[in-house]
């Protein structure tokens, strides 16, 4: 439980992983957590490898300061460096969730946020700068027909 702002997690049919001081950008971080949450982990990895690919753009909702507009999204960017991470930490969480005895081919992001982590010093010849680090965290959840069902029913009797 040690790291995980997820307080609700549930054992049986939830895994989890944490990448922990990643080498990538915290407002690109934001931004791809946005664009994958509540997909199917198909999805998510399909989605991330056309950004990788340049072939559809993350839109850019909170950070779009002086940045162009992409067809058929809005202001967006294609983060090349962080979807791959993203699409390794999606990965670690399949695996988990696997290992656990869950059915991976309805897993569904659950939840997932990006964190500013630690920042190491870039050693230069006059001057040195801070490195961009990201703590980033994923829970899925195995999604049945049924609980779907529950779910609706409880929404439709408030």
């Amino acid at each position: 439980m040690k790291g995980y702002t997820f307080k609700s997690y549930n054992e049986g049919n939830m895994a989890r992983a944490i990448g922990m001081a990643l080498p990538i950008s915290f407002k690109q971080s934001v931004e791809i957590c946005r664009f994958i949450r509540n997909k199917n982990i198909i999805n998510a990895k399909e989605m991330l490898q056309d950004v990788v690919k340049k072939k559809a753009a993350v839109p850019f909702r909170r950070f779009d300061f002086d940045l162009g507009h992409k067809k058929n999204t809005g202001p967006g960017r294609y983060p090349q460096k962080a979807s791959e991470e993203f699409i390794r930490l999606i990965e670690n969480v399949e695996a988990n969730a696997q290992f656990k005895g869950l059915n991976t081919s309805n897993l569904v992001i659950a939840h997932i946020s990006a964190h500013k982590a630690g920042k190491t010093w870039h050693f230069g010849r006059k001057s040195r700068r801070r490195m961009k680090r990201t703590n980033v965290e994923i829970i899925v959840e195995a999604k049945t027909k049924a609980a779907e069902k529950v779910k609706k029913e409880k929404a439709g009797k408030k």
